[in-house]
């Protein structure tokens, strides 16, 4: 029988399939469409996009003086996330091939995209896509430790709704002693679902696209 916190885990996966469709039918909602991976609004909307943009001045103006003063504490946060994105990448790359685990894809998580908003000035832009390296970078480096506790410790916790990650569903239960050591080894070669691409190839043992 299907555990049920895997078939929850299963449809959480699913929903999110279905928002990254909805999401790519706002193109037409809002007057752009895909090309090779970027955005390109129509010229009807990029005029009305000229017109909603916020003078940098202005938007100086209208920020909340405390806001304005914290500025620098948001920005240093960049210190730890590039750390993130150069050790996380560095790690993976010298033991994953050992560990026998599928590389993360980086350009998976990293979209800059929104400094092509005409509606935006300079200012929005630059924290636009600060935002979307730092969540990105942060996302990345969940993925890298996600397959790297699905190799070392596949065990779910007794009591973390938070703690699900992408791999996850393919953790055994907490307090189930039989079925970890029976499946342990099984588990630490199961990465057949991962989409293949140039920068995460099947593991060692496995065909692209199944599970051993």
């Amino acid at each position: 029988m299907i555990d049920r916190l895997d078939t929850l885990l299963g449809q959480m996966r699913e929903l999110e399939k279905e928002i990254h469709h909805e999401t790519q039918k706002k193109g037409a909602e809002f007057c752009y469409e895909i090309k090779k991976g970027t955005a390109h609004f129509t010229q009807a909307a990029r005029i009305k996009h000229r017109r909603l943009r916020l003078g940098f001045h202005r938007y100086l103006l209208n920020s909340r003086f405390l806001v304005v003063i914290t500025s620098p504490v948001i920005w240093m946060c960049a210190i730890p996330i590039f750390s993130c994105d150069v050790i996380g990448s560095i790690y993976q790359a010298i033991c994953f091939p050992i560990y026998g685990i599928p590389k993360v894809n980086r350009r998976d998580y990293i979209a800059f995209d929104r400094h092509r908003l005409v509606y935006l000035n300079f200012a929005e832009k630059l924290n636009c896509e600060y935002c979307a390296y730092a969540n990105g970078i942060l996302a990345y480096f969940t993925e890298i430790a996600a397959r790297t506790e699905q190799h070392w410790c596949p065990i779910k916790h007794a009591n973390c709704s938070k703690c699900a990650h992408s791999r996850y569903k393919k953790f055994v239960d907490y307090g189930d002693a039989e079925g970890y050591r029976n499946k342990v080894e099984e588990i630490r070669r199961s990465y057949g679902d991962l989409a293949t691409s140039p920068g995460a190839a099947a593991a060692p043992g496995t065909k692209e696209g199944q599970d051993p």
